[in-house]
C-alpha cells in the first residue's frame, strides 16, 4: 500500500469536506465578496472587471506573478469567445485556478510511496511559529492510525521548548521519540533516530529541525550536514523534505519558501493555519511560483485537521 493511500481513502469522507469548508470560511467569504463587488453593475467581462479581478486576487494573497498569469488566461478566453458574461466569471476563474494547480502537480503523490523505502524518512523544515511541531504530531497520528510504526527525531536542539514539545506529541500520539540534551548536535540526533528506526524495523521516521531563520549559508550547511549523516544509515534519505508554512502570514510565507528552497531540496509543502485567516489564496500562489506540490493543509486545531491537499476539493470549497 502507498504511504498516503489512506489519506485519499479517508478524506473523501463527508466529514473531511465539512472540515475543509469550515477551515476555508474566512478566505471564502472575503474572496467571494470581493468578486461580487468586482462585477457589480457589469453584465460582461470587460477591462474594468479584469482590473478589479486583478486587485481581488492580489489582495487575497495569490501573489502578483500568479495573478497576472490568471488574468492573461481569462483575457485570452474573453478574446476567443468574444462575449463572456459576469455570471460565468466564477466558473471560469475556478477552472483556471484548478488548471494552475494541476500543472504544478499539487496532489500527485505517486513519488511518495511507503513501499519503496523502509524506513521512509521525512525531514521537516520551517521557521518557529508556523505550526511545524503540531504538523509533525498530527502526521504521526495519521500514520500510526494505519498501523505504521513511526519514530520522531527531536533534532531542533536550539530552542528551549522544542525537544519537550516533540516529546509531548510523542506521548499524546503514542509514538517513540529519540532525543538528546538541549544544545546537542542536530545531525547526531538524526543519526541516532535513523539507526534506532532501522534496528526496530520502523516504517516512518520524521525528523524535526531548527526553526530559526539562519543566514542562507548557515542554513544550507546545517541541513546539508543532517542529510549527509542520515545517508550513512539510510541511502537517499531524506526521501521527503517537507517545508511547513503559516498560511496566515500571506506574502511572508512566499519569502520563507524562497529562503528554504534556496537552502535545501524541498519537495513537499504543508500550509497551516488556514482556518484562522482570509489569506488562503497563498496556497495557489506558492504552488504556482515554486512548482513544489502542496501536500498538506491545516484547516483546524483538531488532531484530524491536517488534510492531504486535494486541488479540486480546495477550489470547489473556495467557490462554493
Amino acid at each position: 500500500m502507498g504511504l498516503f493511500d489512506f489519506f485519499k481513502k479517508k478524506e473523501a469522507a463527508p466529514e473531511a469536506k465539512v472540515a475543509l469548508d469550515k477551515g476555508l470560511e474566512k478566505t471564502k467569504e472575503g474572496f467571494l465578496s470581493k468578486i461580487t463587488k468586482a462585477v457589480a453593475g457589469k453584465s460582461t467581462v470587460d477591462d474594468d472587471v479584469l482590473d478589479n479581478l486583478e486587485e481581488v486576487l492580489v489582495t487575497s494573497d495569490v501573489g502578483v506573478t500568479t495573478t497576472l498569469k490568471v488574468i492573461d488566461r481569462i483575457q485570452a478566453r474573453v478574446a476567443r469567445d468574444k462575449y463572456l458574461s459576469t455570471s460565468e466569471l466564477n466558473g471560469l476563474l475556478r477552472d483556471e485556478i484548478q488548471l494552475l494547480l494541476a500543472e504544478n502537480n499539487s496532489n500527485d503523490f505517486r513519488n511518495f510511496e511507503y513501499g519503496q523505502h523502509k524506513p521512509y524518512v521525512i525531514m521537516v523544515v520551517g521557521v518557529n511559529g508556523v505550526g511545524k511541531t503540531t504538523t509533525i504530531g498530527k502526521l504521526a497520528h495519521k500514520l500510526k492510525a494505519e498501523n505504521l510504526k513511526v519514530v520522531l527525531g527531536a533534532a531542533d536542539t536550539f530552542r528551549a521548548a522544542a525537544v519537550e514539545q516533540i516529546k509531548l506529541w510523542g506521548e499524546r500520539v503514542g509514538v517513540r521519540v529519540v532525543a538528546q540534551a538541549m544544545g546537542s548536535d542536530p545531525a547526531s540526533v538524526a543519526f541516532d533516530t535513523l539507526q534506532s528506526a532501522v534496528a526496530n524495523q520502523e516504517d516512518v521516521v520524521i525528523i524535526d529541525t531548527a526553526g530559526r531563520l539562519h543566514n542562507k549559508v548557515g542554513l544550507m550547511n546545517e541541513l546539508g550536514k543532517i542529510k549527509n549523516v542520515m545517508q550513512k544509515v539510510v541511502p537517499n534519505a531524506p526521501h521527503e523534505i517537507l517545508l511547513v508554512l503559516d498560511g496566515s502570514t500571506g506574502q511572508n510565507a512566499f519569502e520563507q519558501c524562497k529562503q528554504f528552497t534556496e537552502a535545501t531540496d524541498v519537495n513537499a509543502l504543508a500550509i497551516t493555519k488556514l482556518d484562522g485567516t482570509a489569506k488562503g489564496g497563498v496556497v495557489i500562489g506558492i504552488s504556482d511560483q515554486f512548482k513544489i506540490p502542496v501536500k498538506y493543509i491545516g484547516v483546524g486545531e483538531g488532531m484530524n485537521d491536517l488534510q492531504l491537499f486535494d486541488k479540486k476539493a480546495f477550489v470547489d470549497s473556495l467557490f462554493s
